[in-house]
């Protein structure tokens, strides 16, 4: 056999590559942290009056374009090409252009400049000897692998941390984190430098708002939000996140506010798909309302604080393109997407939420945490199912399956449901149908919908947690063969970036049990 080689060095350098490419993808397969598992059920045993201590502290993740190149976009179309006149200037001098690539929308939009910052945000909550850190990241979206890095990289058990959890808020105007939307030119790229620098600063945050820990009286409020102005679903059925919440941290010996948590579904793209900005979108103008406050006609005095936004519910599609926006002058109505409706919708979220707290909150009356987290493994059979094989994007393969996790969180009587993807309203608040035409009639799985089987007085239901595994889809509403639904003639957007038809029906199970698992803990 060796001397069949010997004789014949093509063949024998062909199985080789062969072999060495064997055993790469089968290392990329296994992906990293392997054995990590989480696998979390508690609740703080100190008195329910005893004090809950919050801490909130920021950090800039803004890529500093200066250390990138530079280009010239001859027809403004935001797309980098060559062949249609685009230059660019090769500072570093290594022959090849180097961009931030933003994520979302189309593949090939390198950033021009900067329309306003990025930030990784966290809130640290203790009472008693447990503490849990919530954290929410200007971007496009992270797979589970980066969080689990950020987590080993701090030493929980030496700054008294339980769990820490993280969501995106999955601006399209944020560099591409998932190495999805990356020109694509061989060599396959992706800026492993802007992760490490993300990676650090939200670590950074993390360990800040833990060391600013202090007494905190807490108020909750939401509002059920109207669509018209706000949102609107791209996708039959029309069913809404309407639920806008806010929950109002304020020191107890002074009173000034220590941090604001608001959460609500709708994508962060009001910039539009061809914005060459980077930009947190409406969620910058919101949380800046908030924090600052507006000046008038038409404003409001701000709460001081750190604002701190956490996605809801955006499947099905929610998104502000395609509506109309009004100013808060009164006078001019937002048509085209840009930074004039990206203003105008933050900023009308930041009156209705200063309004809500300042007129309808309720304090808060007990301080208790507690908390239910676990690994989970979701099925993948749809357009990333080789991509995650190979390890191109959330490595790591399990029998079919990919390694995720989902949470609940209780914090007096606030109740969280983390799930970690984007997942439809119908399945959270009710609204599945079985359309003529969907690959899977009959009943609906995912029944009744999770957020009444959830007990607390202000309910969230929190999406891109811990994880990025795109859309989370009612069964029956899937449709990726012909004859489509709703008289559709091509397949729906939805189903091209999910994992596969059977992650909503374990997604909700999971959720379901995760619930009743913190329920369990009194």
């Amino acid at each position: 056999m060796f001397r069949f080689l010997r004789r014949r060095p093509i063949i024998s350098a062909f199985l080789l590559l062969l072999l060495a490419s064997a055993i790469f993808v089968r290392v990329r397969m296994q992906g990293p942290y392997r054995d990590y598992r989480v696998d979390q059920a508690w609740v703080s045993q100190a008195a329910s009056d005893e004090p809950l201590l919050v801490g909130a502290a920021m950090r800039d993740i803004t890529p500093d374009l200066a250390a990138y190149d530079s280009w010239v976009d001859a027809d403004q179309n935001s797309k980098y090409e060559p062949d249609k006149g685009d230059t660019y200037e090769d500072r570093n001098g290594n022959g090849d252009f180097d961009f931030v690539w933003l994520g979302g929308f189309d593949a090939n939009r390198p950033a021009q400049g900067v329309n306003d910052p990025l930030s990784s945000r966290a809130i640290a909550l203790r009472h008693g000897k447990r503490t849990v850190v919530l954290v929410s990241i200007d971007s496009v979206g992270l797979t589970h692998e980066r969080f689990i890095r950020i987590r080993k990289s701090i030493d929980q058990a030496a700054h008294g941390i339980d769990h820490i959890i993280f969501s995106s808020t999955h601006t399209h105007n944020s560099p591409d984190t998932m190495g999805i939307w990356s020109y694509r030119r061989l060599p396959f790229r992706f800026d492993h430098d802007y992760i490490d620098l993300l990676a650090d600063k939200t670590r950074e945050a993390i360990l800040e708002a833990v060391g600013n820990l202090a007494p905190a009286e807490t108020r909750y409020a939401s509002t059920q939000m109207e669509p018209a102005g706000y949102v609107r679903d791209s996708r039959r059925p029309e069913v809404y996140d309407r639920l806008l919440g806010a929950v109002h941290f304020k020191r107890k010996d002074t009173q000034d506010t220590i941090a604001t948590l608001v959460s609500w579904g709708n994508h962060p793209e009001a910039m539009g798909s061809e914005n060459p900005l980077v930009s947190s979108d409406f969620v910058h103008y919101w949380r800046e309302g908030v924090e600052k406050g507006l000046p008038e006609p038409n404003g409001c005095r701000g709460v001081g604080g750190l604002c701190v936004f956490f996605q809801g519910t955006v499947g099905g599609l929610m998104t502000p393109l395609g509506v109309d926006v009004p100013d808060r002058d009164g006078v001019t109505v937002h048509k085209e997407d840009g930074p004039g409706k990206t203003k105008a919708l933050g900023e009308n979220l930041a009156l209705r939420t200063v309004a809500l707290l300042a007129n309808e909150s309720k304090l808060m009356k007990s301080n208790k945490l507690a908390l239910a987290a676990e690994t989970i493994f979701v099925p993948i059979t749809g357009t990333y199912k080789l991509p995650i094989m190979l390890g191109v994007i959330h490595p790591g393969w399990y029998d079919g399956n990919a390694k995720s996790e989902i949470s609940a969180l209780r914090v007096g009587e606030i109740e969280m449901l983390m799930v970690p993807g984007e997942i439809y309203p119908e399945i959270v608040d009710g609204g599945i149908e079985s359309p003529e035409g969907a690959d899977f009639p009959g009943e609906p799985i995912e029944s009744p919908p999770i957020r009444p089987q959830m007990t607390g007085k202000l309910n969230l239901v929190i999406g891109l947690a811990n994880d990025e595994i795109g859309y989370i889809l009612p069964k029956t509403q899937w449709d990726s063969k012909a004859p489509y639904t709703y008289g559709r003639d091509k397949r729906p957007y939805g189903e091209i970036t999910s994992g596969g038809s059977g992650v909503g029906p374990i997604i909700y199970r999971k959720g379901v049990t995760i619930i009743e698992t913190l329920r369990q803990q009194g």
